[in-house]
């Protein structure tokens, strides 16, 4: 079976982790992750998070690095994310979200992240805390 990556963003401004709540689909919505979503076919999985964040977001990033590990969300889709940076404009919740929350490292605790985010979170937060 192939598997497909889905991409998180892990995006950071100012010592701050963007949060956003998911509105769908019904079992997830409430519920907080990391924006993203779906790499296409023959898309790198950098390229996946600056159009996924452009699209759900409305914004421009420069994908920075990947956080080690990835985490699986359904057979044949697993979750790999990565940090990034904010180049422009202001992140809106555009799609699959209505609402968006910059995070400081006390403050990562704040909101339901749902599970297979709770990893990467918790190493990006602790980059927050470095950086």
């Amino acid at each position: 079976m192939t598997v497909r990556v889905v991409v998180g963003g892990a995006l950071c401004h100012e010592g701050r982790l963007l949060a956003a709540r998911r509105s769908a689909p019904p079992e997830l919505a409430g519920r907080w992750e990391l924006p993203g979503g779906k790499t296409e076919p023959g898309e790198s999985v950098p390229d996946a998070l600056v159009r996924e964040l452009r699209e759900e977001l409305g914004v421009e990033t420069e994908a920075l690095e990947r956080i080690p590990g990835e985490w699986p969300l359904k057979p044949g889709l697993v979750l790999h994310v990565w940090t990034a940076r904010l180049l422009s404009g202001v992140p809106a919740p555009l799609e699959d979200h209505d609402e968006l929350r910059w995070l400081g490292p006390g403050e990562l605790d704040s909101v339901d992240w749902l599970d297979q985010d709770r990893p990467a979170v918790a190493e990006a937060g602790r980059r927050l805390s470095i950086g």
